[in-house]
């Protein structure tokens, strides 16, 4: 973690490590053929709106079952003990910018260059690599970023562009990192 003394700070970092992961997206993409990579290729008109609202309930729905295994499992419990001591203390505008960043770069990245390329499966399977964790009891975060990538595909394939998944990744991102940053866990 970098010290708040230093020159670089936490939102620095991670502007830079999201910055860094959609402009190889944006390259991977055009290298291919596919510039745009907010649409899926060949869809001709996007369901903006109702890929947004599922977007936002999708996030919300996956908020809530983080929430609950927290409350019933002790896995969740000590992962969300790691996180605190690993992320704070998180100022909201952090959290936002990380929220913000996380959400449009990895979606760009896997969604919107890898899919198309390697397919809904691979792409999720790398995102779930992405989301590892060093001991076993980190499992469940995994297997729970697989199962949502694959959500982010389906919902990225059916609506036509990026924006619900953005908007779902983005609900998730925030709100379980505000969560984390002001629920101290006995």
């Amino acid at each position: 973690m970098i010290s708040r003394g230093s020159n670089w700070s936490r939102p620095a970092l991670v502007l830079v490590l999201y910055l860094s992961l959609a402009a190889a997206a944006v390259v991977w993409g055009s290298v291919r053929g596919q510039p745009n990579l907010w649409r899926w290729p060949g869809q001709e008109d996007p369901r903006f709106w109702s890929g947004l609202l599922i977007g936002a309930a999708l996030g919300l729905l996956i908020v809530f079952g983080s929430r609950l295994s927290v409350h019933r499992f002790e896995w969740a419990r000590a992962l969300h003990r790691e996180f605190r001591a690993l992320l704070s203390p998180l100022t909201d505008s952090e959290i936002v910018i990380l929220a913000l960043a996380s959400s449009i770069g990895e979606e760009l990245f896997f969604r919107g260059a890898l899919m198309p390329a390697v397919g809904v499966w691979a792409s999720s399977a790398v995102f779930a690599l992405l989301h590892i964790g060093p001991r076993a009891r980190h499992l469940p975060w995994t297997i729970g970023s697989f199962v949502a990538g694959l959500l982010f595909c389906a919902l990225y394939r059916w609506s036509g562009d990026l924006t619900g998944p953005v908007v779902a990744h983005f609900t998730v991102n925030f709100l379980n990192l505000r969560h984390v940053a002001s629920y101290e866990l006995r």
